[in-house]
Formats: C-alpha cells, sequence, structure tokens
C-alpha cells in the first residue's frame, strides 16, 4: 500500500473482492439454510444458537481476512493468507480432513485412479543426481531401453542437477500425446537420448505374484479403481503357472504390508473374491443414526476354501485395514504381522469452487463384527478445543468373529499371529539413504550385460562392497562414536589447546568404541550382503529381486508353514 494512504480506504484487489463476493454468498447460504429446517445434515441441540454462531464465525473470519489483507504492514499474497487461514482450521480436526488447492487435486485424482500422464519411471535424488529407480514395463520409457541405474542427465534441454524432485517430475509429466528428449548417462556407455511420447501410464496395484513350494503370493501395495481386477488377474496366473508346473494351488499369501489403502468400494471389491456373495464387509456410522451404512458383496468369488493367509504391519492401513477384518472377521483366513496402522475414518471428496476440493471426514469404519478400525489419538494440547470427543470408544473391548473367535478392538486390526519386523540396524539404513547399495548395483549392472550367476559369492561380494565404500569416501559413524567426537569438540572450545591431557584420556575410550563399531558391522555383514543380492538382481529384473527378497522374509515363511500345515490352519481358525 503507497504511504500516505489512508488505509481504512484501500482499493481491494480483485482477489480480495472474488472473496468477499464469495463471502457474502456464504452468510445468505447460511441464512436460507437456517430458515428452511430441511432435513439438516447434523442434529442440533440448540438450532437457533448453532446458526447464529456459523453467521457470527462467517462473519469474523471475513473481517479478519479483509483487514489483514489491505492494512498489514508487509504486502500480503491474498490467496495464500486464505489457504494458510483453511489449513489452520482443519489443522484442529483429523489429519486426514484437508483442503486441496488446484494443482494438489489433480495429484488426488491420480491416486485414485492409479493412472498419470507420463513415461513409467520411478527416480530419486543421490548425490544432486536423479537416478532411475523403476520401470513399468510396456511403456514409453522401457520400450526406449532405460533401465534402472540409469542416470537423467537433462529432460528437453533442462540440465538436472541440484533441482529438486518435484521439479524433475514436472518436467516428465505433460499432456498425453506430447513428447521429451531425456538425456540419459549410464557407466561405459556413451550419452545417448531417448525420444518419449507421454502416454496414460496405469498402475498395477498388484506389484508381484508368484508361486512357490505350491503356495501362491500376491503383493498389492494400493488399492485403486482397478485393484479387484489385477488381484484376479494375478490370481489367474497363478493358477495357470501351478498347471503348467503340474501342481496345485495349495494356498493363497495376499501381502497388504505397507499398503496405505484407497477407496472403500475397493475394499469391498477385493474382499469379494474370497468370500461368499452377500458377506458384510464394512460398515460406517457418522454422527447421527441415518449415516449408518452396510456394504456387503456384491459380486461371486473366485474362491471360498483355498486356505489362505493375510500379511499386515504398522503400514497396513483404511481399506487394506478393511480387507484385512473382514476376512478375519469371516474367518475366511489367518492374520499374520503387527497391528495394523489404524486409519478408519471416512472422507467425502468435497468439489468445491475453482477447481479445489475439501476431503472431509464424515463417518468412521466398522468391520463385520463391530469393531472400530480406527486408532483413536489423545486429545491434543490446543488452546481451543473444537472437538468434543466420547471418551474410551472401542478400547481393548472383546468381539467375536463369524466362527466365536475373540478378536479385539482399540484401533488397528490385531493379527492371529503377531510377527514384529525385524528393523534396519542404524549402519544398513545410513547405506541405504546414502544410496551406497543402490549405486554400487549400479555398477555392477553397468559392467555385466548379462545377470551374474547366482548363488552370488558372498564373501567376494562384501569384499567388492567394501572397497567401493572406501572408494566413495563413505564414513560412518555410531551413536557413542557422534557423542564422543562432540565431547572432544566441547572440551576444545573449552581449553582451546591449553590442557591436552584430558583429551588424551578419551583415546582409551575411542579405541574401544571403535572396537565395539566393528563388532557391530561384522554382526550386519549378513544382512547387507541380502541387501547387495536383492539390489543387483533389481537392476536386472524386479520380479527375479522380489522373489530373493522373499527368501529373507520371516513373515512370508511363517505364513507358508502355517498354509502347508491344514492342522494349524484349521485350528487357527476353530474350523
Amino acid at each position: 500500500m503507497p504511504m500516505g494512504k489512508n488505509p481504512c480506504k484501500s482499493v481491494k484487489s480483485p482477489g480480495t473482492a472474488r472473496f468477499l463476493r464469495r463471502f457474502a454468498g456464504c452468510i445468505a447460504a447460511v441464512v436460507f439454510y437456517c430458515g428452511t429446517h430441511a432435513s439438516p445434515l447434523y442434529a442440533i441441540s440448540s438450532p437457533g444458537k448453532e446458526y447464529f454462531d456459523i453467521v457470527k464465525s462467517i462473519d469474523l473470519l471475513g473481517e479478519v481476512y479483509r483487514e489483514i489483507s489491505q492494512g498489514y504492514v508487509d504486502k500480503v499474497n491474498v490467496s495464500e493468507l486464505m489457504y494458510a487461514g483453511i489449513d489452520g482450521m482443519l489443522h484442529t480436526l483429523d489429519q486426514y480432513t484437508v483442503f486441496l488447492d488446484e494443482d494438489a487435486s489433480k495429484d488426488f485424482g491420480e491416486q485414485t485412479s492409479g493412472q498419470y500422464p507420463g513415461v513409467g519411471i520411478s527416480i530419486a535424488g543421490l548425490e544432486e543426481n536423479v537416478f532411475v529407480t523403476s520401470i513399468v514395463d510396456g511403456y514409453p520409457a522401457s520400450k526406449a531401453g532405460i533401465r534402472v541405474g540409469d542416470r537423467i542427465d537433462s529432460i528437453n534441454n533442462t540440465k538436472l542437477k541440484g533441482l529438486t524432485l518435484e521439479k524433475v517430475r514436472e518436467l516428465i509429466r505433460g499432456p498425453v500425446g506430447s513428447s521429451l528428449e531425456v538425456r540419459i548417462e549410464r557407466k561405459g556407455a556413451p550419452l545417448f537420448i531417448a525420444k518419449l511420447v507421454r502416454e496414460e501410464i496405469r498402475l498395477n496395484s498388484v506389484t508381484y505374484f508368484g508361486l512357490i513350494d505350491g503356495i501362491g503370493y500376491i503383493e498389492m501395495k494400493s488399492f485403486g479403481s482397478h485393484s479387484a481386477e489385477d488381484l484376479r488377474e494375478a490370481y489367474e496366473g497363478l493358477k495357470r503357472e501351478a498347471a503348467e508346473k503340474h501342481s496345485i494351488l495349495k494356498g493363497l499369501v495376499l501381502d497388504l504390508r505397507h499398503n496405505p489403502g484407497g477407496l472403500l468400494t475397493v475394499a469391498v471389491d477385493v474382499t469379494s473374491l474370497f468370500v461368499k456373495k452377500g458377506s458384510e464387509v464394512v460398515s460406517i456410522k457418522g454422527r447421527t443414526p441415518d449415516t449408518y451404512k452396510s456394504y456387503a458383496t456384491a459380486n461371486p468369488p473366485i474362491d471360498t476354501v483355498l486356505p489362505l493367509a493375510v500379511l499386515i504391519n504398522s503400514e497396513t492401513a483404511s481399506a487394506a485395514e478393511i480387507v484385512s477384518g473382514a476376512i478375519q472377521d469371516l474367518d475366511r483366513g489367518v492374520l499374520i504381522g503387527e497391528r495394523s496402522f489404524g486409519k478408519g475414518l471416512v472422507q467425502s471428496i468435497l468439489r468445491i469452487s475453482y477447481d479445489h476440493i475439501l476431503k472431509m471426514t464424515t463417518s468412521k469404519y466398522y468391520t463385520p463384527s463391530g469393531r472400530l478400525i480406527q486408532k483413536e489419538s489423545e486429545p491434543g494440547s490446543e488452546s481451543r478445543k473444537v472437538l468434543t470427543r466420547t471418551a474410551g470408544e472401542n478400547a481393548s473391548k472383546v468381539f467375536y468373529t463369524k466362527g466365536k473367535r475373540k478378536v479385539y478392538g482399540g484401533g488397528g486390526i490385531t493379527p492371529d499371529i503377531e510377527m514384529n519386523e525385524t528393523a534396519s540396524s542404524p549402519y544398513l539404513s545410513e547405506l541405504r539413504k546414502k544410496g551406497m547399495i543402490f549405486l554400487f548395483s549400479s555398477d555392477i549392472r553397468s559392467a555385466n550385460a548379462v545377470m551374474p550367476s547366482q548363488p552370488f559369492d558372498r564373501k567376494s561380494l562384501m569384499t567388492s562392497f567394501n572397497d567401493f565404500l572406501r572408494t566413495r569416501k563413505f564414513v560412518y559413524k555410531t551413536e557413542p562414536e557422534q557423542r564422543l567426537t562432540d565431547l572432544r569438540e566441547s572440551i576444545e572450545r573449552v581449553q582451546k589447546g591449553k590442557d591436552k591431557a584430558e583429551l588424551k584420556s578419551l583415546d582409551g575410550v575411542q579405541q574401544e568404541i571403535g572396537h565395539l563399531r566393528e563388532m557391530e558391522l561384522a554382526r550386519e555383514s549378513d544382512k547387507i550382503t541380502d541387501a547387495l543380492e536383492v539390489e543387483i538382481l533389481r537392476h536386472y529384473n524386479e520380479h527375479d529381486a522380489r522373489r530373493v527378497e522373499l527368501g529373507h522374509d520371516p513373515v512370508f515363511t511363517k505364513a507358508v508353514e502355517i498354509l502347508s500345515d491344514r492342522k494349524k490352519y484349521s485350528s487357527l481358525l476353530h474350523l
């Protein structure tokens, strides 16, 4: 605002004027709504006061927005100011009630449909460079010969070094049918340019399926609009593979670990593949009795008797929990792994003005036995208490499956056999974070056109990897080493080089910590070698890599053991 002008008479910006017109419309709508008394969305104990509070609140919000946008000491981005206000308001609710602007709305559509315009690659940033980490078969990047481990030097002559991954993804994506030139660098080969035409990429919810010792395995990483179809095709593929091997399918493992879920209706369709038609899968309840709705299977199943194990962990959420809970409550299969995440809130998608979306929680999920899937969080310490909660809903309450087995509430789905996943050690995590395992595997791929013979010489592989780490000047400090370094630096700052006796006394401690470090790295040798084998194979064939990885997976091994023993399987389900 120019100096010397009365702030009360500032000219409204076009954005402000648009907001005020919409704000006035909101008040008019509320006044109309208050006067009609026609089927209110939610029951209100004191309608007159509630309606007055709504009008008053909108009035206050508009007034504060107007005063800040016109009179604040620094120039304000009025759109971002409004978004910040909306975000602040929603922050007092649950984490899943969110406001999406135009760009976020487009991304949301891609996530729920499982489709997006692109070339069929996944990327990661390492050492300010961009590398290809995954290829979707049958799409432009795959057809052009791009492979895992390639470094993308530029896109349409824009150098990628130092760019954020978000910016790189913007360069890759574009309208279907449009073209782009990708300059690829591959170790041991000259730079080459791949000319690609963007296509509609459909991601398969089933990332891997295969037959292992007569037991079928299907891994699902998402719930999109085609998930039930993808799962059906994978199941039929397993049946064909078994027939080709003159074998029979003895059982099925459905892996829903690390599956964040998706659409409720898709969860019902997925469950319908394994339970009798007409079986209840999930029910939802909102604030009032009339919001209750039950969802049952409407399609004929593909198999209702094949022994089934579902793998879940702490990152199994939403639609994946609906499927897991229904399979357990209907005694259709055994659940193995960790207690699931506990995301049992239903979001309604409200499309509002200017291509924006309000994703608002309107109900909660309940399994067929009546368990609440949502894991209730502790009330926050916000100064303003917006939500009124019912205390202790469902906490550790006993419920019963169709076959009268006991299952428990308290949020999330508790498996029949609990097995905690082994967490990566700090050293292995640091190797992955810095990209050492990926870059080493890329070097192996560049040096060997044909996949190395298996099994790997594990001792030789580890020796080569340690040489690679020295070449890359990779440094790893254990937590005690870092603390000792901090202590040394603190003493040096205080002493300022006057008395080195105190520092000298730390030498013995450092030697002992170094010895413990070497012992830690030796203990991790097998796990690191396992990770190297899988990553090297993944640079050649992702399916081969996943099969080998399953051999190191104790939860999958347990599932195979249970499914291979009909007596034990039946005992767990009280059949």
